[in-house]
């Protein structure tokens, strides 16, 4: 131990003494060190972003979908619910909710004027991860309220609430057998451009005043990853044998390809940049072996041994490239951690991500093994040299 940390301060030593030598070198394989491991922790955060973005759509990666196959006739909404409500407490499914549609008409609503009405539960905000650009999601107190509540987009505002803020609660009447005022809690993002009017309101408050407009053909359940293959075979069986038979699938597997060739390109580049790096440091180190031979020689007939001399000769590449993959590591970090997110993806990750550790690992591990093949050929030549010819050097 004492000889590899003697080895280590020797290499150190060398190389503050040329040290404007292997400066440029160095620099090159620090700046592909940044690149190799920056571009691993930024595909990671991508990988995140366009995973967050699926769930809004369609929920978390475990989210199981159930499609209502008909049957059950005569069963209301409510009904339907009550089932699915029992079979999902049997199993302790923790989030789960329907995704129900309703035809609903806004008072004093123009001819031909069209809402994407639907109704969900409380969980869904967290199953899909809803953001909200205004006011907020619903929450189990808002069932209990003696009118509904509403989350709608931008469009529903400007065309039924004359483009007043969610957050000063405007109201609307909802037409049917007993109109009825709801109250406008939240505004959601739009989704797409040109985005037609939508409006969300609680199932129970949906069957509660308009029971005969209201359908609920699909239900998502959020289950752990590891129990998702049992839940998809089991929840079908048990539903059906309620007397409402559903569909349950599995949401498709999802394969990001764009994330993973932008980080073979970059890898590609940066492994590049660090073999050039490599290869001036070889020089280097070959040109300062040479003028050290006699160094050598000395050192030889004073007992050192082969392996001594490979050892030093080694470890002042694999020193320089180590201190330049430290270098290189704590700038890409630097450079990961001030990115602005909300800028390239348009809105921030939930779950961010912090910087990985295989990143730095995989940038290190290339510093390291590129200091360690450009001191290969150098320590095997200090090694070859003949301790006579050596001193007469």
């Amino acid at each position: 131990m004492t000889g590899v940390v003697g080895a280590i301060i020797e290499a150190w030593d060398e190389l503050r003494i040329h040290r404007v030598r292997v400066l440029l070198a160095l620099i090159g394989v620090a700046c592909a060190v940044t690149a190799i491991t920056g571009i691993t922790a930024a595909v990671t955060m991508v990988g995140q972003a366009m995973q967050e973005e699926t769930e809004r759509m369609s929920g978390r990666d475990t989210t199981l979908e159930a499609w209502f196959m008909g049957g059950g006739a005569g069963m209301s909404a409510a009904e339907v619910d009550a089932v699915v409500d029992g079979v999902a407490d049997r199993h302790q499914i923790s989030y789960y909710s329907v995704r129900a549609t309703a035809d609903l008409q806004v008072h004093g609503a123009e001819a031909g004027s069209y809402v994407d009405w639907s109704a969900v539960d409380v969980d869904s905000g967290t199953i899909t991860r809803q953001d909200m650009e205004d006011g907020r999601w619903f929450t189990d107190s808002d069932s209990e309220r003696l009118a509904p509540v509403l989350v709608v987009n931008q469009a529903f505002l400007d065309q039924y609430a004359d483009g007043a803020p969610a957050g000063t609660h405007p109201s609307v009447v909802i037409e049917g057998e007993t109109p009825v005022a709801a109250t406008v809690i939240g505004e959601v993002p739009v989704q797409w451009n040109g985005e037609e009017p939508r409006a969300v309101l609680l199932f129970d408050q949906a069957i509660r005043w308009f029971p005969d407009r209201v359908t609920a053909d699909t239900y998502r359940f959020w289950v752990p990853p590891e129990l998702a293959d049992q839940f998809a075979e089991v929840l079908p069986r048990d539903l059906a044998a309620a007397g409402v038979p559903f569909d349950v699938q599995k949401p498709p597997v999802e394969v990001f390809a764009i994330d993973r060739v932008l980080q073979y390109l970059v890898l590609g580049v940066g492994g590049f940049a660090l073999l050039l790096g490599g290869l001036g440091l070889l020089n280097i180190a070959l040109v300062t072996v040479r003028y050290r031979i006699r160094e050598i020689g000395i050192r030889r007939s004073f007992g050192a041994t082969s392996g001594r001399v490979f050892f030093g000769v080694l470890m002042e590449s694999v020193v320089a490239t180590t201190v330049a993959g430290v270098v290189g590591v704590v700038i890409a970090v630097a450079i990961i951690k001030n990115i602005p997110i909300d800028r390239i993806f348009g809105r921030p990750i939930d779950d961010l991500p912090g910087f990985p550790f295989d990143a730095a690992l995989v940038g290190m591990a290339c510093a390291i093994g590129i200091g360690a093949l450009a001191g290969l050929i150098p320590a095997i030549y200090a090694v070859r040299v003949k301790v006579i010819d050596a001193i007469r050097y």
